[in-house]
């Protein structure tokens, strides 16, 4: 399908470049020292064995709340209290960050890149969940000409005040951005502030990455790490 090109490409950060915690259990477990098997809870991936996650689908409660939930059930499992993300996430991401992007992120960030287009980053909780240091040893980072964290903004998407952060640092229209977000809400929240939209698959991200590619007329043709250095 031929679409009309775009101009940027708003990506979310967790679930859409890095790889969801649900993905990545093994390693959470290995740095956690917690046994194999230990950490069940799947979301997408099996909504129907995770309550909790249903209850976010239905608004009942905030992503943030999800997180923390999970946060808090980890901690105790280590005999700790959890009371912040960032202390899941550090400490689930172990010491090598770049093990948790998604190679099709940075396939679709180099192509954009290397077309002459935008990048930009529209996250609820980048340095809320990751903590400030962790974006800082991923050098394709830099390849971003706007990064608006609700950490900092506190205007959490589907906010349309949100996304007009994003349009306004990029001095464009929303309807020549590109949005990318792995949750229905947000992705709602993009159309109504006009952006073309891309509800992202955690379960098939080669498919949505390519749908997203679509609308600049570039396809995504290899799955380079040439971008994860730290």
């Amino acid at each position: 399908m031929i679409r009309q090109s775009a101009s940027a490409l708003v990506l979310d950060f967790g679930g859409v470049v890095t790889k969801t915690l649900f993905e990545t259990h093994d390693l959470t477990e290995d740095s956690l020292g917690l046994k194999p098997g230990t950490l069940t809870w799947q979301g997408p991936f099996a909504p129907e064995s995770d309550p909790l996650w249903q209850a976010m689908i239905r608004d009942e409660i905030t992503e943030r709340e999800y997180w923390l939930s999970r946060a808090r059930e980890v901690g105790t499992l280590l005999g700790e209290k959890w009371d912040r993300m960032d202390a899941f996430v550090r400490r689930a991401r172990g010491a090598d960050p770049s093990a948790v992007i998604r190679p099709e992120a940075l396939a679709a960030i180099r192509k954009i890149k290397e077309n002459g287009h935008r990048l930009a980053i529209l996250s609820n909780e980048l340095d809320l969940f990751y903590g400030k240091d962790f974006r800082k040893r991923l050098a394709f980072i830099d390849l971003f000409d706007v990064i608006v964290d609700a950490t900092y903004t506190n205007i959490l998407k589907p906010d349309p005040r949100a996304y007009a952060l994003v349009t306004d640092a990029l001095s464009l229209p929303a309807s020549a951005c590109v949005f990318v977000d792995d949750q229905p809400r947000n992705v709602k929240g993009g159309i109504a502030s006009g952006m073309r939209c891309v509800q992202f698959d955690v379960r098939t991200p080669e498919e949505s990455f390519s749908e997203a590619l679509s609308y600049f007329g570039l396809a995504l043709t290899d799955h380079s790490n040439q971008l994860t250095g730290t």
